[in-house]
């Protein structure tokens, strides 16, 4: 069986893979990577904790979720052993709205308990469920404010649109057409550095794997039948 290493989003918990996982359990083996509440971690400090949860003796393929998209992409660009394909999901090369910079120098000397609100109202949109809701409420008691405020700012920072470039691994892009916090333009910019991805647009907001994910598990197992090379 295939194995399937999700890096999360910005909450880094990889509590919000849980169901998806379960929904992929009868075509992967997924392996949900976990970030350590811990806001001094750079986007570089955080890919060396990926990279150490990799498989070492399997074929796998990488999936990095919004925040994570930019560490799955420069985890790709090395070629590391075992690495059949690259799934990007809801995610950027670099940053992924040009007013975010100053969005976080604004937010700079408020209190960081102001910054979930700022996130959370817009990963649902009108696919909110009260069981969602719910989910994301224990965020707050798993992850810290300060954490996600450190991590915002590194997202308007970010920049591996070089790295993006050197990845040859076959890719698939899954973009969710009411997804309110990453643009359009930084799912069309990955198919420009990378012209041979597969797109999937699915009618999902930000949170994809969470709101769809048995179109989610069809849009992969289509791109692992149609572009992924297994050996016997």
């Amino acid at each position: 069986m295939l194995t399937l290493v999700l890096l999360p989003g910005m909450d880094g918990t990889g509590v919000l893979f849980k169901d998806f996982a379960a929904a992929a359990e009868r075509d992967f083996k997924s392996v949900i990577v976990s970030y350590p509440n811990d806001p001094s971690l750079s986007y570089a400090e955080l890919e060396s904790l990926a990279r150490a949860a990799l498989p070492r003796h399997e074929s796998f393929l990488l999936l990095g979720e919004s925040f994570s998209g930019p560490i799955a992409i420069s985890i790709a660009a090395t070629n590391p052993h075992g690495l059949l394909g690259l799934i990007l999901c809801c995610t950027f090369a670099r940053n992924p709205h040009r007013f975010l910079p100053f969005v976080t120098a604004a937010l700079r000397p408020f209190p960081a308990g102001r910054v979930p609100l700022f996130i959370q109202r817009n990963l649902l949109g009108r696919f909110a469920s009260p069981e969602l809701v719910a989910k994301l409420r224990t965020l707050r008691q798993l992850v810290s404010a300060r954490t996600l405020k450190t991590r915002l700012e590194a997202v308007s920072k970010i920049d591996v649109s070089e790295a993006l470039g050197r990845v040859t691994v076959p890719t698939l892009d899954l973009r969710a057409k009411a997804d309110r916090i990453v643009s359009r333009a930084s799912g069309e910019e990955i198919r420009n550095i990378l012209p041979g991805v597969s797109v999937a647009d699915l009618d999902a907001p930000h949170l994809l794997l969470q709101t769809v994910p048995q179109e989610a598990l069809g849009a992969i197992k289509s791109f692992v039948r149609n572009r992924i090379e297994i050996s016997n």
